[in-house]
């Protein structure tokens, strides 16, 4: 079974930042996150955007708090 723990390599030594296993001797897979995060912060995600051939053509239609219908034109089943 696979646990993870979170660490940081200062120096070529390990800084656990939460749990330590209790282990003698274990096999490991290390992850090298991006240089320049922070200890506590987390990774930012990639700002997803819309593709730039659809840029400037969305409308608004009316008032973007009242809505377009009248209330008497809803067509609600009570």
């Amino acid at each position: 079974m696979l646990k993870s723990y979170e660490a940081v390599i200062e120096n070529g030594h390990i800084k656990w930042l939460a749990e330590q296993p209790q282990l003698v001797t274990a096999r490991v897979i290390v992850t090298v996150l991006e240089e320049g995060l922070e200890e506590n912060a987390a990774p930012q995600l990639k700002r997803r955007s819309p593709p730039t051939s659809i840029s400037g053509k969305g409308k608004t239609f009316g008032d973007i708090v009242s809505p377009i219908v009248e209330e008497k034109d809803w067509e609600c089943f009570k």
